[in-house]
């Protein structure tokens, strides 16, 4: 009898240490890297570069439109801003009652795209996995860099002080054991810090915040959730998550897993493959007007179509994938019988696959268009209600719009439908 209670508890450790071994050996490491006000921050770094003697990240400076046309707002503010109680999305006219010397500049998105890459390329360094959430946000799977660079919580105080010191700008590292924990860490304390929100310190760290700090909830569903009692995170995570379904719908759900430290998201990275071409973007903000959409589709059917024509190659399969703000990724394709290289045709197609798949509820953060099934050789059906001549007309409007940008540039000519679209 007590040979078989000592095999008993020799087989339990044995389990143990297996189970432990497997979770070590699988737990994942998450970092998310978020640029520290970056429109501001890439533009005072671009004007030091250029000789300029002022930091504006030290004045009352902040990064907004048109303020003549009195539509302006701030899209990036100093911490002397800040101070003076001026917020990110009010108007100009109203950060200037608030701080009457601010001095505005104007927001140069091929600067901020420019900082973008050379963090990323950077990035790419400790992991090819890497998703781009924003122009100024990154998510890093580092578990299989784990033995290759180390301990993690090092390997973000290394990201953090090698992109300080070699590009001029500051960032914020989070580190957890998914997507929801390593953002929500980053967002703890600003700026120039990096923090850990692991899977066992969800409750330590987490749950005493108010209910409004947690990821995707907004000032509307914040205010119902007050009226429900919940206020702060702690009290979300132990919520009855069938009250949550029934008040909130699917989102109920989502809020209850995010609460609890729960996201299974995977870090989504491009994949390169020779057989197909695509151009992407993340945004700066969540869209969630179809016209503003189609514009950003528009100008990637673009992009796209002028990689086409310049390989001189015709797709039969257009591609399109949207992802959401909370990390989702939806995508759809359609195989077509003529192969395309036109602009229009890419964006026709496009939108058609765009209004299948977008939930109009859902704000977007990214998009990507896409096209596969490429070859030097133009295959088409015949059809009744079409003819060589169109088809050779339209080839032949292309390439005079692609000479004319050649000139001139890719904004000396535009459709118009993007041109109405800039001006509302």
């Amino acid at each position: 009898m007590v040979k078989y209670i000592f095999i008993f508890k020799y087989m339990e450790i044995l389990c143990l240490l297996i189970y432990n071994y497997i979770k070590v050996m699988f737990v994942r490491i998450i970092l998310h890297v978020d640029v520290n006000n970056a429109f501001l921050s890439w533009s005072a770094v671009d004007m030091l570069k250029r000789g300029s003697s002022i930091d504006i990240r030290n004045k009352y400076a902040v990064i907004g439109g048109d303020e003549e046309a009195r539509k302006g707002v701030v899209l990036a503010k100093s911490n002397k801003c800040k101070a003076l109680g001026v917020v990110t999305g009010e108007s100009l006219y109203s950060a200037r009652k608030k701080c009457p010397m601010l001095e505005v500049y104007k927001p140069n998105h091929d600067i901020y795209k420019y900082y973008s890459d050379i963090m990323y390329n950077y990035l790419l360094g400790f992991t090819n996995i890497i998703e781009r959430y924003s122009i100024d946000e990154c998510f890093l799977d580092y578990t299989g860099s784990v033995k290759l660079f180390g301990d993690p919580i090092e390997a973000a105080y290394k990201i953090k002080e090698d992109i300080k010191n070699k590009f001029g700008f500051t960032v914020n590292v989070g580190v957890g054991n998914n997507k929801l924990e390593a953002k929500m860490a980053s967002d703890f304390s600003k700026p120039d810090k990096v923090h850990t929100l692991f899977d066992n310190e969800i409750k330590d760290k987490m749950w005493k915040l108010e209910i409004e700090d947690l990821f995707m909830i907004g000032k509307s569903t914040s205010k119902k959730l007050r009226e429900m009692g919940i206020n702060t995170i702690g009290d979300l995570a132990l919520s009855d998550c069938n009250i949550l379904y029934h008040k909130f719908k699917k989102f109920g759900n989502v809020m209850w897993n995010y609460a609890n430290g729960i996201d299974n998201s995977e870090v989504v990275y491009e994949r390169e493959d020779a057989k197909s071409i695509s151009s992407s973007t993340t945004l700066s903000y969540n869209y969630n007007d179809r016209d503003l959409i189609y514009n950003v589709f528009k100008g990637l059917s673009m992009e796209v179509g002028k990689k086409l024509r310049d390989k001189r190659m015709f797709a039969n399969v257009i591609s399109i994938w949207i992802k959401y703000a909370d990390f989702e990724k939806v995508s759809k394709q359609v195989k077509i019988d003529n192969a395309i290289n036109t602009d229009e045709d890419i964006f026709k197609y496009s939108k058609v696959l765009f209004d299948k798949i977008w939930d109009i509820d859902r704000g977007i953060r990214g998009l990507c268009v896409g096209v596969s099934g490429v070859n030097h050789k133009r295959d088409r059906q015949l059809s009744l209600f079409s003819s060589d001549n169109v088809v050779e007309d339209r080839d032949n409007l292309q390439k005079t719009l692609d000479d004319i940008r050649e000139k001139f540039g890719n904004n000396s000519i535009m459709y118009a439908s993007m041109v109405k679209n800039d001006k509302k």
